[in-house]
């Protein structure tokens, strides 16, 4: 029986490295869960926008910058009809 000593030294070996293992995956989670909800905090205090928010003002502003720079050429062609006498106005 003197050979069954080493084999259970070694079980109990592994079986602290497998607790320990275990454990440490259970840190990890807490960590990054801590990490996720103080990340989200941060970002939720800068108030920023979502992305579908952000799209739907970029596409209203060109919209607008379109009809704006519609408006200026037809402006700009009164204009000139204006200034050549008024004829078709």
């Amino acid at each position: 029986m003197p050979n069954r000593a080493p084999n259970r030294l070694l079980d109990e070996f592994a079986r602290v490295m497998t607790d320990a293992a275990g454990t440490a995956q259970g840190v990890r989670r807490e960590v990054e869960t801590l990490f996720r909800t103080q990340g989200e905090r941060l970002l939720n205090q800068m108030d920023l926008v979502q992305r579908e928010e952000f799209e739907a003002v970029r596409e209203m502003a060109m919209k607008a910058r379109m009809e704006n720079e519609a408006l200026k050429k037809r402006l700009a062609d009164i204009e000139a009809k204006l200034a050549g006498g008024g004829e078709g106005v």
